[in-house]
């Protein structure tokens, strides 16, 4: 037996969220994929929020060591891929959750007036 090939790199996961359904955000993951030579995960879940829920996906990139990459590479994969989802799935938000930040993206009537309003972080107990 050999020894194996180990290799590291410094971690960055980033995962995109989204609502949408499974099978065809994995047909638009893969096509992405073959395009630009990336590896990704996709798994389902679902999205409970006040008065409701909804099926969607998270969509994960890693730094893999094979292939090292900048952070700020991961997230520009990230957000090219958000997007075609986005078209593909017929969304009007999503969101990409980075180790230090998370940023969400929303193209829907009325979420303009409500994110410039300011968040009361004392309701968090922060």
């Amino acid at each position: 037996m050999t020894n194996p090939v180990i290799s590291k790199c410094p971690s960055h996961p980033v995962t995109i969220h989204i609502a949408g359904d499974y099978h065809a955000a994995r047909g638009i993951c893969r096509k992405f994929c073959d395009d630009v030579g990336l590896c990704v995960t996709v798994t389902p879940t679902v999205y409970i929020y006040t008065g409701g829920q909804e099926e969607g996906i998270r969509v994960g990139l890693i730094n893999y060591p094979r292939f090292p990459k900048m952070p700020t590479a991961i997230e520009a994969y990230a957000l090219e891929l958000a997007y075609r989802l986005r078209d593909g799935l017929h969304q009007e938000s999503f969101s990409i959750e980075a180790p230090d930040h998370t940023t969400w993206y929303s193209w829907r009537e009325g979420d303009l007036q409500e994110s410039t309003q300011k968040l009361d972080v004392d309701q968090f107990g922060t």
